[in-house]
């Protein structure tokens, strides 16, 4: 079902669009997640390390293929906004074209250099194998993961994300039953972990496609429009690839930060994986609140409502602040029961613990920054938030970098990294989103 949400009540169907959203990445997160809890459990700390150090090149490569999705459906958000049916289906097939070339083509680069790309990170020899197996199935199925998060980006886009939850939903739940089919029961070790994780892609992407095209006749690309559109492919790659290198660059800055950890040897890396996993659930609220809102401006912008724009972004931010509280506070308190989830070993279990109680304090920043990411998104201000996404990341890894390598501290240190990004990523943006702020208030 679609929604215009150019008109109307805004908090409550903010908080709505938004539900889904966080739902529906805490699931994905899922896939990972679970992967790292049976392999850190049922076959030990080697496999938890080789799988934790393996996720951050997938989860990159997603991240990137993640921002054309995303920069496609804040296109498409515009053309619903402004009632252009014909520019919606020409944006819809062109972007779904660009983007699963890219995906195979990457998919395939994965594959042949995964031994390189795992050995400029330092990966332990013990684990390199392991490591290297577990990337190269889990890449097989990206383009099916690029075919899911387009066709939910294109529904959200359409006001729907209710509809790619269910999907998703499925999916995540398969690849549990996967996972202790084929690690626990047959015993295929990381092997298993990833095969299932990969099919289950597989599946979502699937059962996605059939529904929006029954469901959604706009989906279903008429004659003359089936063909790849030029303006609407400069277009898609102005925004996809900005937003793209945007979502990348962060993960990009995990990727060197990981490098940093393998240092530490294996259990550090081990502790390392665990609270990355965490922590992305910890701050999946606070990216959905921005994404939901960079759509719903995105509509209001396509329709000219300049005011209505600015009133998403003060409810967004009430929303993202009261999240960011209560997750920091929970997470502080539950920081060692959280550990325990992914291992028995002590030393691990200390340091990770320790990381998460002292970035705990630190979450209402990052959900400040989301929410002024989300701002300029929904106004196709795509430059400010690469640039202001890769300080954070130039901060954050030269911190990191002087606390591991040059201070010789442990990893429970890292959180003060990433408050200098977070930081440096305020300094740059508050000002420009005042400037912005007032400057349309003026022209409107």
């Amino acid at each position: 079902m679609t929604r215009d949400m150019t008109h109307g009540p805004i908090f409550a169907p903010l908080v709505k669009f938004t539900i889904p959203l966080i739902l529906g990445q805490i699931l994905q997160l899922t896939y990972n997640a679970v992967d790292g809890v049976i392999a850190g459990r049922c076959i030990g700390p080697e496999a938890l390390a080789a799988i934790g150090t393996s996720n951050p090149v997938m989860t990159l490569i997603l991240l990137f293929t993640n921002g054309l999705c995303l920069g496609s459906g804040l296109l498409a958000s515009n053309h619903f906004g402004a009632k252009d049916a014909e520019a919606l289906q020409r944006q819809i097939w062109t972007g779904f074209c660009a983007g699963a070339v890219f995906s195979a083509l990457v998919a395939a680069l994965i594959f042949l250099g995964a031994p390189l790309i795992l050995t400029t990170l330092y990966v332990d020899k013990s684990i390199l194998y392991i490591a290297t197996n577990y990337l190269r199935i889990t890449t097989s199925g990206l383009v099916f993961s690029f075919a899911y998060g387009y066709f939910a980006s294109m529904l959200r886009a359409l006001g729907d994300s209710a509809s790619p939850l269910f999907f998703l939903s499925l999916s995540a739940a398969l690849n549990i039953a996967g996972d202790i089919l084929l690690v626990v029961v047959l015993n295929l070790g990381t092997n298993g972990a990833a095969i299932s994780t990969a099919a289950c892609e597989c599946l979502s992407a699937i059962l996605c496609g059939i529904y929006i095209y029954v469901k959604f006749p706009i989906f279903r690309i008429r004659r003359g429009l089936f063909r790849i559109d030029i303006r609407a492919l400069k277009q898609t790659l102005s925004y996809g690839i900005t937003s793209a290198m945007q979502q990348s660059s962060v993960q990009a800055g995990k990727l060197v930060i990981q490098g940093f950890v393998n240092t530490l040897g294996v259990s550090g890396t081990a502790a390392f994986s665990a609270v990355n996993r965490t922590d992305d659930f910890a701050i999946v609220p606070e990216q959905n609140i921005a994404h939901a809102m960079s759509t719903m401006m995105a509509q209001n912008e396509g329709a000219g409502l300049e005011n209505r724009v600015n009133l998403v972004f003060k409810a967004g931010l009430m929303l993202e602040l009261g999240f960011g509280l209560s997750v920091g506070l929970a997470l502080f308190f539950a920081a060692r029961p959280v550990m325990m989830f992914f291992t028995k070993d002590p030393a691990v279990l200390d340091s990770g613990a320790a990381y998460l109680r002292l970035i705990a304090f630190m979450y209402p920043l990052p959900a400040f920054t989301n929410c002024i990411q989300g701002y300029f998104r929904g106004i196709g201000d795509m430059k400010i938030t690469l640039v202001s996404s890769v300080l954070n990341m130039a901060a954050r890894c030269g911190a990191a970098w002087a606390a591991i390598l040059i201070g010789r501290f442990t990893f429970s240190a890292l959180p003060w990294s990433y408050f200098a990004g977070w930081a440096a990523m305020c300094a740059f943006e508050v000002p420009l989103l005042l400037r912005k702020i007032r400057a349309r208030r003026i022209v409107s």
